[in-house]
């Protein structure tokens, strides 16, 4: 246990660290509880775990304020024909317009398919989660949730393929189902070359802890340059 420490007249109670009894000592504690998260089924820890939600903020505060500017610009428009005042011109003529235009009319295509886009464009907000690349990890806890971004495992992906023998370069295309890497070998068999990548770039997609592992592929070429 830890003591609480004051510092100018705060209390701050130090973390507490608990350690695996030994054999003995545990035969000497007897009935002491030792405190811990709780064991997570294996069913929970393999996987589970859900894409994370965007929330959206730029979007909706976008629709937002639209929305506020057109209802303030109809409010007032109403309000001055409520007050015998003539009502906008550009009200005026946009109704002159609609009712004199056919349906079929180019700018009423356009106008239509604009506002279609963009009822579409906030459905598929609304109904997917975001956050493309941000990839959701294996739960080991019911109640923490982790994600590894895509630029981060690249990169772990990268090093990891630069460590193989024969390779000169890497480049790495990491997805939320695929991770694409093409590398460049100097020396040695393509072959060689390539079995060893699948194995290294294989065991280190498992170590990522990633819920949904993604497919590997792997192309190796020689390089072209030239020694003179």
């Amino acid at each position: 246990m830890s003591e609480p420490q004051g510092s100018e007249g705060t209390t701050q109670r130090l973390p507490v660290i608990e350690r695996a009894a030994e054999p003995d000592q545990r035969e000497q504690s007897g009935s002491a509880t030792a405190y811990g998260p709780p064991p997570v089924p294996e069913a929970e820890a393999g996987g589970g775990a859900r894409r994370f939600w965007s929330a959206r903020r730029v979007p909706a505060g976008i629709v937002a304020v639209l929305l506020l500017l057109v209802a303030g610009i109809f409010l007032y428009d109403i309000a001055a024909v409520r007050a015998d005042r003539p009502g906008m011109h550009w009200r005026r003529a946009l109704s002159a317009q609609l009712a004199e235009r056919p349906l079929d009319d180019i700018w009423v295509l356009i106008g239509a398919g604009v506002a279609a886009a963009l009822g579409l464009w906030l459905i598929v907000l609304a109904v997917t989660p975001g956050l493309r690349r941000l990839l959701p990890m294996s739960r080991t806890h019911p109640d923490v949730r982790a994600g590894l971004h895509r630029d981060a495992a690249a990169m772990v992906l990268r090093d990891r393929a630069m460590e193989v023998s024969g390779v000169q370069s890497a480049r790495v295309r990491m997805r939320r189902r695929k991770a694409d890497i093409r590398t460049v070998s100097h020396f040695r068999e393509l072959d060689d070359v390539r079995a060893d990548l699948d194995a290294t770039l294989a065991e280190a997609i498992r170590g990522l802890g990633l819920a949904r592992p993604p497919a590997l592929s792997v192309h190796v070429a020689r390089t072209t340059g030239k020694k003179g």
